[in-house]
């Protein structure tokens, strides 16, 4: 429960100080971030559970240490190793290209222990 508020008041989300002029503003701000702890929570759930049942841990997702491993490994964390994927559409005489940045070993990885199916990810681009 803890762990759950200080991510709201931590560096990426910035709960604190607050500046929102109008009570229904606050209420709603307060709804979303709620919806989004709980998605952080969930992923981080199913993704421990996964490694605690296959008996690993998972590297790559430390900065600056690729070779650390952990059994526990936060969202924020997982989130970080998803930086650079990008899916670009560009319309070229009336034509849409698009394209889909490919994942890397520990990105596949990351959406198996997800329970993320990779066709959806490369169903983007269709």
């Amino acid at each position: 429960m803890e762990q759950g508020f200080g991510r709201l008041q931590g560096r990426s989300w910035s709960l604190m100080p607050l500046f929102v002029q109008y009570d229904q503003r606050v209420v709603g701000l307060l709804c979303l971030l709620s919806i989004a702890l709980r998605v952080l929570v969930l992923i981080q759930f199913v993704v421990r559970r996964n490694l605690q049942q296959r008996g690993a841990t998972l590297s790559g997702i430390s900065p600056g240490q690729p070779g650390r491993q952990t059994a526990k490994p936060t969202t924020e964390m997982m989130l970080s190793a998803l930086r650079g994927v990008t899916l670009s559409r560009i319309r070229i005489n009336g034509k849409l290209h698009e394209c889909l940045t490919p994942l890397n070993g520990v990105q596949k990885r990351l959406l198996t222990l997800m329970e993320v199916p990779l066709e959806s990810y490369h169903g983007l681009v269709t």
